[in-house]
């Protein structure tokens, strides 16, 4: 259609992180369904990979395109879309941002979708955050800690808090078959786990450290409840780091780690196939609650922190400050009290997948200005 509108989304999609990619599927459907007709350019890690995933939008790269390339392909939008999910922190928020200056350079619309932001201490970062985010038409975070640190960056603009797209995801169908060719016996009971990487969101954690620490959790949980623990990888790297707690397992028979390759629906449909899960990464346990699986965070970031008070759920002190008695008795407690626990847990899930839609109602009033703008543009017949 001549009058549809031309809008880019930029943020970590592109397969590295099934988190990262369950927040597009969620932003996506949410464009769809308000804009159905729009034409949709996604910036992409790796666009071979988005195309074959989303095969209704294009993907162009972003990571080293020149200024004069990101222009052409800005230059053919109505708006720009940054996020959402946790892109704006320290080193890494200046990269999306160099394609964002381009675009606010020709004057193009931006609204942040539910970002996060955080830890932002470096100055080039905080700078930049500030410069391109004041002159945003709207800024939501999936936060109220993202929110904090856009105010303390010096950002004066109205900020709206609402969740994760993640939360706006629906399940696919996750067959017991799949589990048993994953090497998981049938009549058992079934801990998922989830274990991350270091990296630059999480550097204080000592590896080996924390992979003891989970395998005594695994561990516990073998003889507690007598049952198998199965690995969950929300990247690549998670099967590493899945083999090093394993190492340390003394019941290491009793787990397994999910080698084939599935989507964000699919996990999440996984889900429901937990009596418990224990992780580390924050879609993990998004899906696991969006599930109605009882689930304990290991924190190692405020992201992780805030879903827990968000929820309701115990929130301990970081996994790279815990030691193993305290834990293990928060552990004990969740299966002990996860029946009683349920229904509160349900409601607040509920609230929070409301808070989520708020993102929706907040694109809605720019949609409706664009549409009305390019119809004042379109020639008369």
């Amino acid at each position: 259609m001549a009058n549809s509108l031309c809008i880019g989304v930029l943020g970590s999609y592109g397969g590295r992180n099934l988190g990262d990619e369950a927040i597009l599927s969620g932003l996506l459907a949410d464009l769809r369904n308000q804009e159905p007709n729009a034409r949709i350019i996604v910036f992409s890690r790796n666009p071979a990979h988005t195309a074959l995933t989303h095969p209704d939008v294009e993907a162009v790269p972003w990571e080293g395109v020149s200024r004069v390339d990101s222009a052409a392909v800005l230059g053919q939008l109505d708006l720009l879309i940054l996020g959402g999910g946790g892109i704006l922190y320290d080193k890494e928020a200046r990269r999306y941002l160099r394609v964002v200056r381009v675009a606010q350079e020709r004057g193009l619309p931006l609204l942040t979708y539910a970002v996060g932001v955080g830890p932002l201490n470096d100055g080039v970062d905080t700078g930049m955050v500030q410069e391109t985010l004041a002159r945003a038409i709207e800024v939501t975070v999936r936060d109220q800690e993202s929110r904090m640190v856009l105010e303390e960056a010096g950002l004066v603009n109205p900020i709206t808090v609402t969740a994760d797209p993640a939360f706006l995801l629906d399940p696919e169908e996750f067959p017991r078959e799949r589990l048993r060719e994953e090497g998981v016996p049938a009549g058992t009971r079934l801990v998922g786990m989830s274990v991350r990487e270091p990296g630059r969101a999480a550097e204080r954690l000592d590896v080996d450290g924390y992979h003891r620490l989970l395998a005594q959790i695994a561990d516990f949980l073998v003889h507690r409840i007598d049952a198998h623990v199965l690995f969950v990888p929300m990247e690549r790297d998670d099967i590493r780091h899945s083999h090093g707690v394993m190492t340390h397992m003394t019941a290491a028979d009793r787990g397994r780690i999910l080698h084939n390759d599935y989507s964000p629906s699919q996990v999440l449909g996984l889900m429901r196939h937990f009596d418990l899960a224990v992780g580390m990464r924050l879609h993990f346990l998004i899906f696991a609650a969006m599930m109605g699986t009882p689930f304990l965070p290991l924190p190692y970031a405020g992201k992780v922190f805030d879903l827990a008070q968000r929820l309701g759920v115990p929130a301990l002190k970081g996994v790279e400050r815990e030691v193993e008695g305290p834990l293990l008795a928060e552990v004990d407690r969740l299966w002990d009290e996860r029946e009683a626990r349920a229904a509160a847990t349900a409601q607040r899930v509920a609230e929070v997948c409301e808070q989520a839609r708020g993102t929706s109602h907040v694109i809605r009033g720019v949609l409706e200005s664009l549409r009305a703008r390019t119809l004042t543009r379109m020639p008369a017949s």
